[in-house]
């Protein structure tokens, strides 16, 4: 059983996928949940924190996981395709939050912003050195790294818009054909 916290948690995300963050009010989220208004109050301080946990908490498991998979002995190609598999789990199982991802993160407050950002660009930054491990391990064809980057990352940031629309596909497929359909794009063994 989830805490009353984390209803409300879901409750938000979910409200600030569909009306956006400065549409919905505190009294949305309580009521989406089922108590009073002043009662949400007893959970989480503001419509503010909502957001920041919500974007940290995502941002946090990206961060850590990232590092995990750098660890690894695996090669360029083997360490994008957990990632890219990485994106698509996180995006089934936490599809309202990740959609945040994509442009409410823009309504943090300044010092939250500022670390949002930093662990974004962090990450980012991690996804071009495995890009170049792998162009220059002579697995990835010679194309710009911020184009492989950016081509990836913007068809993982907005896949929460279609699987929301298309929950009934079998997740490992779905893992699957999304690997196959954005690593085959830069494979070398695609020449």
């Amino acid at each position: 059983m989830i805490s009353r916290k984390e209803e409300i948690k879901k409750a938000a995300a979910r409200l600030f996928r569909k009306r956006g963050f400065k549409a919905t009010s505190m009294r949305d989220i309580a009521e989406a949940v089922g108590i009073k208004a002043a009662s949400i109050y007893n959970h989480i301080k503001s419509k503010q924190e909502l957001l920041s946990d919500l974007l940290m908490e995502i941002a946090t498991i990206f961060t850590k996981e990232m590092k995990t998979i750098q660890n690894t002995s695996l090669n360029a190609q083997q360490k994008l395709e957990r990632l890219i598999a990485l994106h698509v789990r996180l995006t089934i199982e936490h599809t309202d939050a990740i959609a945040l991802i994509a442009a409410e993160w823009v309504h943090l407050e300044k010092a939250e912003k500022q670390q949002y950002l930093t662990l974004r660009d962090d990450y980012e930054n991690h996804f071009k050195t495995i890009i170049e491990q792998g162009k220059s391990e002579g697995l990835f064809k010679n194309i710009e790294t911020e184009i492989i980057l950016f081509s990836t990352l913007s068809t993982l940031r907005w896949l929460y818009s279609w699987y929301s629309r298309n929950r009934s596909f079998n997740p490992i497929e779905l893992e699957q054909q999304i690997t196959a359909c954005l690593m085959n794009g830069f494979l070398t063994v695609n020449d």
